[in-house]
């Protein structure tokens, strides 16, 4: 009679399980890929906003950029790899954005801003018109910030670590 009991109460146990597991959203549902999508946006965008705004526009109005600044060269390459990070980092953000209906079509129309900056890490690190190559990081990072407050993703700066940037250039 013991092992009956036992057997029973297995079986039955053995079944709430399946039966709760599946109520249970899983972290592949649609509210669960969107809630990610969000916070994998506003993660990836603030690094290259961060990025950004530390070696690349903070130097640019300091002037470091001009010919015959001191420390020209060293602020040139750190805005190159800044520069490269924050490509990378704008690529991954527009992909996590389309995780989300509302944060897709913000973000949308910003895809080829975001495609042109490909090739202007290197021409930062040549010292190729610098002033005009970060104007348009700048420009874009205040749109995809825009663009995310508008979906309701709000990007704050997140300034890199000097490791993050070093592995950029790689």
């Amino acid at each position: 009679m013991c092992g009956t009991l036992l057997a029973g109460t297995t079986a039955c146990s053995g079944d709430d399980t399946k039966a709760s597991a599946q109520s249970q959203p899983s972290a592949t549902s649609t509210a669960e890929k969107q809630k990610l999508a969000k916070t994998r946006f506003v993660a990836n965008a603030g690094i290259a906003a961060g990025a950004t705004y530390q070696w690349i526009v903070k130097p640019w109005k300091a002037g470091k950029f001009k010919s015959g600044a001191s420390g020209r060269k060293f602020a040139l390459v750190k805005a190159g790899l800044a520069g490269a990070l924050t490509y990378n980092r704008l690529k991954a953000a527009k992909k996590n954005a389309e995780g989300d209906p509302t944060l897709a079509k913000a973000i949308a129309p910003l895809s080829s801003g975001i495609d042109s900056l490909k090739d202007l890490p290197s021409k930062l690190r040549k010292g190729d018109g610098a002033d005009s190559v970060s104007s348009s990081f700048d420009d874009i990072i205040n749109k995809v910030k825009s663009a995310g407050k508008g979906a309701g993703a709000e990007v704050k700066n997140k300034v890199p670590s000097a490791s993050e940037l070093r592995n950029a250039g790689s």
